[in-house]
């Protein structure tokens, strides 16, 4: 019988005899809270199958039927499901209908792989191996983070990724929508955020230490209604958009289009900078006074209109304070609270944290604010995103957050993936394959119950387009669901690449532009 090669490695796969066939009479019986992962499974089939999967209300002879089943919740949690074939019929139980929508992307990989495709494909036969499967993720958070700061992506592209992340069950789309370097998301009360913020003159056409640019305005920005499009979107596929509005560093875009929120005396007017054209660090961050935290306010407010996740990103990393020294009404506002002018950046991560935490949601930061932290502790529900290393994950959960593991050397997907000619430009470190699928996320001092999860970044100041997203995410994004998914134990490289490369035969069809396991493409 042929192997059952499945990404992320299942829990428990057991194959058996026969298979299962898809045709134009195949009835889809989805119980109560079945019925968008039935319809999830239509959307993904129909287009290479054509075939329409009728909805039946009671299962009958040839039939994929999906339950959700209380009693299976104990056991599969809110995410786990089990996956049954037969010659006559297929059944998908989940104790949540997340869980459904998890062995949909299952079910998909034990197709050919034409299935994967967005136009008919002829002479196939739609035939499922019989196998019986069970599985439950490891961790909670099993994110894919993309920054469209640096370069604006297309909304179609927004929804592309996710459709790559629920593929391979990861659960979290975190969107980093703001940076010095461009505004990307409309605030309707705040008008130039937009009209100024979102566009810069010209980009840098090399590497940082060049100093060149292209001379080529770049912008753009979403709207409220295509964020919410996309939030319900990602919705549907068990996806949940995380929004990060970093602050109250990496707000040059902000102070261009409000020079007034970059601080300042009433000697004169407020200095008028421009939207960065140049990526790195940057010292123009947000003043620590009461009209900047009424800005902070009003932005995140309609971030809470458009994403009802129960966690938001609020940045907190590199944030210089020299411009805080050198500003009379900084000095004098950490005066009066009685801090030193460094402890002004925990102040205002607090400050943001409560606010948030008033309004139900939980803080995300990156793991710079335990350090501005210690002039006013995050609350209990705050947690840390780990991406200096271990020791802040560590912190942390000593201090009772729960920590996402990001760390810079593991999950960074923006830098190289190989040493050698041909390799595009990219951050200065390499992080291959291997070193990835090597990661373990727990380090040995906590325990699984402390570790939220983990999640790849793509941080796009080198990649510009859709294209060069996707070749620097795939196929290390593969390897990360495949660590944030399933157990630890048995994991082998060797194993895991039998099973990777009839999977990119998956993403052959999906069109993804990914780097090939023998070397590098041509740049796309």
């Amino acid at each position: 019988m042929p192997e059952i090669r499945l990404l992320p490695r299942p829990t428990s796969v057991h194959r058996r005899t026969g298979t299962f066939a898809l045709t134009p009479t195949t009835s889809l019986a989805a119980g109560p809270g079945a019925r968008e992962a039935a319809a999830l499974l239509r959307e993904l089939l129909r287009p290479a199958t054509g075939l329409p999967l009728a909805p039946a209300g009671v299962a009958h002879g040839n039939a994929v039927v999906l339950s959700v089943d209380a009693v299976e919740a104990a056991g599969l949690g809110s995410e786990g499901y089990r996956l049954d074939v037969s010659p006559e019929r297929v059944l998908l139980t989940a104790g949540a209908p997340t869980g459904l929508l998890r062995g949909v992307q299952t079910l998909r990989q034990l197709l050919p792989a034409e299935a994967w495709g967005d136009r008919p494909a002829r002479g196939v036969r739609w035939e499922l191996p019989c196998v019986s499967v069970r599985d439950v993720p490891r961790f909670r958070w099993r994110g894919g983070h993309l920054d469209v700061a640096r370069w604006w992506m297309p909304t179609s592209f927004l929804f592309r990724y996710v459709d790559l992340l629920a593929a391979h069950k990861l659960n979290v789309l975190h969107l980093h929508l703001t940076d010095d370097q461009g505004w990307r998301m409309e605030i309707e009360r705040l008008p130039r955020l937009t009209e100024v913020g979102a566009w810069r003159s010209r980009s840098m056409a090399g590497a940082l230490a060049e100093e060149r640019y292209d001379e080529v305005p770049h912008g753009g920005f979403y709207t409220r209604r295509e964020l919410g499009d996309l939030v319900a979107y990602a919705a549907r596929r068990g996806v949940t958009v995380v929004p990060e509005i970093d602050l109250p560093g990496h707000t040059q875009a902000a102070i261009a289009a409000y020079p007034e929120l970059g601080g300042g005396d009433a000697s004169g007017p407020p200095e008028r900078v421009e939207v960065s054209p140049r990526w790195g660090v940057h010292d123009r961050i947000l003043d620590p006074g009461e009209a900047s935290l009424g800005f902070c306010h009003d932005v995140l407010e309609e971030v809470l209109d458009v994403f009802p996740s129960p966690f938001v990103h609020i940045g907190g990393d590199e944030v210089p304070t020299a411009r805080w020294h050198a500003s009379p009404s900084a000095r004098r506002r950490a005066r009066e609270l009685g801090l030193s002018v460094d402890g002004l950046h925990g102040w205002f991560v607090g400050e943001l944290d409560a606010w948030l935490r008033a309004r139900g949601r939980r803080t995300v930061g990156w793991d710079d604010v335990l350090v501005a932290g210690r002039a006013r502790p995050l609350s209990a529900g705050a947690t840390v995103m780990s991406w200096l290393g271990e020791e802040g994950a560590l912190a942390a959960a000593a201090a009772g957050h729960e920590v996402i593991m990001t760390p810079y050397d593991r999950t960074y997907f923006d830098y190289g993936q190989a040493d050698g000619p041909g390799e595009p430009l990219s951050m200065g470190h390499v992080t291959t394959l291997e070193k990835v699928y090597g990661y373990e996320p727990v380090p040995p001092t906590l325990t699984e119950a402390q570790v939220l999860g983990t999640q790849g970044q793509l941080w796009t100041e080198y990649l510009p387009t859709p294209e060069r997203v996707e070749y620097a995410a795939f196929p290390r994004l593969c390897a990360l669901a495949e660590v944030a998914w399933s157990s630890p134990a048995g994991r082998d490289h060797g194993d895991f690449l039998g099973r990777l490369r009839p999977h990119l035969s998956r993403l052959d069809r999906m069109g993804v532009r990914y780097r090939p396991l023998d070397g590098p493409s041509p740049t796309p």
